[in-house]
């Protein structure tokens, strides 16, 4: 069965695109080796997708290229999604920093998608495995699976990336694209969760469970947002952002740098400390003024033991209080690695930008192959950023492809 278009990917990306080429009149065929259709939309944000964000731009986005995603964020916008919810009647609701979240289902999303391909035409074919593409000099492209061999004169990768596997994230997309001649950024697990070595996790361990109201730091990013400490590192929401930025430090330098963690966000700790020097009170009371009780009375003894816990302020030496004020504006914690795919929100890297079109998603040198969503080499921020660089990408692909 020969078609115009066959998207690879039933995900966000691939049904928007299935979706878009199919409104052209386009003969479309949208294939997934998995049962059941959209899971990633189905599982996040607690099962009610936060699918874009109020404010998107492409400081939100990471890439090797940080300039890729703006052509495609442009012509299909945060509004324009918005737009196909309000037109399908989905309600939702704004959280904090500009998330977007269904009152109800993502289930919803994933609906409103699946119809918008079976309106204009789209064929599926899932569960379905792909086994081998060829590329012919005249024909297109040779698809074959399980179910048969297709023909296409365009295809689309929307595979996705490898976090989350046991929702079916393979290395299919990176693959195929090295198949092609196609370079791939290596992949790392992003929005991810941060793991410390047992010599720096043994002498925090006393702080496990803690919840901050924190900013992760690294050079010139930063994140105020929660901060956990666990007992096998780092996590919350502004660990996650700054574990894309620590992972990117080794594309660009080789090396990685500790975490900064701001315990006193908005207060230079320094001065505060000066302005309590002349009273009786404890260093671990007055940080509890801030920060949990037990958390300060634990970290004053990590970094003093029992002379930061049992003096009174003014009877501390004022090395020991510029010392104390820079860890509490600035406490290098240097992580290990990450947890891995099976934690990660995202994947870092992918298909080299370098090598596509950042107008159609097309790749440069193989007419007819396009590449969209998490597959290729953009990474956002948390907050909805991801999906809507699904939508964005696969909305461009949908009009050219």
């Amino acid at each position: 069965m020969h078609f115009d278009i066959i998207v690879i990917g039933a995900g966000a990306a691939g049904m928007m695109c299935a979706a878009q080429a199919g409104a052209r009149g386009r003969r479309v065929l949208l294939v997934d080796h998995a049962e059941t259709i959209g899971e990633r939309i189905r599982i996040s944000g607690g099962g009610r997708c936060n699918f874009t964000n109020r404010t998107v731009s492409a400081d939100n986005y990471l890439s090797q290229n940080p300039h890729f995603c703006r052509s495609a964020l442009a012509r299909f916008t945060q509004f324009d999604f918005i737009a196909m919810m309000d037109k399908r009647r989905i309600a939702y609701h704004e959280r904090e920093h500009g998330q977007l979240f269904c009152d109800e289902s993502a289930g919803q999303i994933i609906d409103m998608l699946r119809d918008a391909c079976d309106d204009v035409g789209v064929q599926w074919a899932f569960p379905c495995a792909v086994q081998h593409i060829e590329r012919k000099p005249v024909s297109g492209y040779s698809v074959d699976t399980d179910k048969g061999r297709f023909g296409c004169q365009s295809l689309v990768v929307a595979t996705g990336g490898l976090a989350i596997p046991k929702i079916g994230a393979s290395p299919f997309g990176y693959r195929l694209a090295e198949q092609f001649g196609i370079p791939v950024i290596p992949p790392k697990p992003a929005l991810v969760p941060l793991a410390l070595a047992p010599d720096v996790l043994e002498p925090i361990k006393p702080l496990a469970g803690a919840t901050l109201d924190a900013v992760a730091r690294i050079d010139d990013a930063q994140f105020r947002e929660n901060v956990l400490i666990t007992h096998r590192g780092l996590s919350g929401p502004a660990i996650l952002q700054i574990s894309s930025y620590w992972q990117m430090q080794e594309y660009r330098s080789g090396k990685k740098q500790p975490v900064d963690i701001d315990l006193l966000p908005g207060l230079d700790a320094a001065t505060w400390l000066e302005e309590h020097r002349q009273g009786r009170v404890h260093l671990p009371n007055l940080l509890a003024e801030h920060l949990p009780r037990r958390f300060a009375h634990e970290w004053c003894a990590l970094q003093g033991g029992e002379k930061l816990v049992t003096r009174p302020i003014g009877e501390l030496g004022r090395r020991d209080l510029e010392r104390i004020a820079a860890s509490l504006n600035a406490w290098p914690l240097m992580p290990a690695g990450t947890l891995g795919f099976a934690k990660a929100e995202v994947t870092l890297g992918g298909v080299s930008t370098d090598a596509l079109s950042s107008k159609t998603m097309e790749a440069k040198a193989t007419p007819g192959l396009y590449f969209i969503g998490e597959v290729v080499d953009v990474t956002g921020w948390l907050g909805g950023y991801n999906f809507q660089w699904a939508w964005s990408s696969g909305w461009v692909a949908g009009q050219f492809a």
